[in-house]
């Protein structure tokens, strides 16, 4: 490892620390910085302050940290598997899937009225264990053909269909649902990490950090796929396992971390993009990490901005996270355009 590549490993964890501490002592309550590092450090008494920080803010933080570097990595490997900077975690219709999960948990009861007592008793876990399902279903689904269709292009097209099929399932039961059910659905389609507990991130975090595990040990079979699939063979390397290894593990970043954030935009397809340019290379041993740091540490970023201190409304995290990824995309097409590689 280059000292440059090493500096900027050193900078990411330093502003990560940094916007970690700034993300919990930012807010509607403006909380002094003496205040935040006493109270993460264990050194300060029970007090307002600490237990907002302890309680609230620091669960929101953490899960910003995670869920960023997870949907990071998730579209780092779509871009990687279809050897394409414009592959997102969408593209395999994940994300739809959790999305009809919880359109079907919190408005199918206005076509099924057997369902009213499901939609009445709508809940945070309700609707974290809806999203984990519809995901799960699209997860067996893309494994299915995963497994039985060797060309990739299939794969993509059926991912983008299942897509399709969710947003018809979902106009649908909004069309006949009630300013209620559309109001929950809405509000959890923005995306959000402040709603989430340390009894929720019990569930998440295991699940999230052997996946993100998963990943960190695949950087020589990816790289394989970056240079050709009779390259990828020459080398040994299982093409039919290592796709179905690489859909699988993003098919579980995705799904669990959209149960408990809400759908996240565009961070999976901006980030990669920005640690190529900022690295300078297209090894994932260096890529995997950088990504993983470089997405907590943009999330976190998201976070801080959708909050103001002083003010009681927070801002969606989608519309940050929007605004940060459309310049991305952008960026690419023109580059592609003018004749420079993403990959190389």
């Amino acid at each position: 490892m280059s000292l440059r590549t090493s500096l900027l490993f050193l900078s990411l964890g330093v502003l990560i620390l940094l916007f970690l501490v700034l993300d919990v002592a930012w807010g509607s309550v403006s909380i002094p910085l003496d205040a935040v590092i006493d109270a993460l450090m264990g050194r300060s008494e029970e007090t307002t302050y600490s237990y907002l920080i302890l309680h609230f803010r620091l669960p929101k933080a953490v899960t910003a940290l995670f869920a960023g570097a997870g949907i990071a990595v998730a579209g780092l490997q779509m871009q990687s598997l279809f050897r394409n900077p414009l592959a997102d975690t969408s593209i395999l219709g994940i994300n739809s899937g959790a999305g009809v999960g919880v359109a079907v948990y919190t408005m199918a009861s206005v076509l099924f009225p057997g369902l009213s007592s499901l939609a009445l008793g709508a809940n945070t876990w309700g609707i974290i264990i809806a999203s984990c399902l519809g995901s799960l279903t699209i997860l067996l689904v893309i494994s299915v053909v995963a497994t039985r269709v060797r060309d990739m292009i299939s794969v993509l097209i059926i991912g983008v269909m299942v897509g399709f099929l969710a947003s018809s399932v979902i106009s649908i039961l909004q069309f006949f649902s009630s300013q209620e059910m559309l109001k929950t659905y809405l509000i959890w389609s923005f995306g959000s990490v402040s709603t989430t507990t340390w009894r929720q991130l019990t569930f998440m975090l295991p699940i999230v950090s052997l996946a993100l595990l998963g990943s960190l040990l695949m950087p020589k079979q990816m790289n394989a796929l970056l240079l050709g699939e009779s390259y990828a063979r020459s080398l040994g390397v299982d093409l039919v396992a290592v796709r179905y290894l690489l859909i699988t593990i993003t098919s579980i970043l995705t799904g669990c971390i959209t149960a408990f954030t809400g759908p996240i935009a565009f961070l999976g397809l901006a980030v990669p993009y920005l640690v190529r340019l900022i690295f300078r290379t297209s090894d994932h041993r260096v890529l995997l990490p950088a990504t993983m740091l470089m997405g907590g540490l943009l999330l976190l970023v998201c976070d801080l901005l959708t909050q103001a201190p002083g003010y009681q409304f927070v801002l969606p995290i989608n519309a940050l996270t929007s605004l940060l990824g459309a310049p991305v995309v952008i960026l690419v097409v023109l580059g592609s355009r003018s004749g420079h590689k993403t990959f190389h």
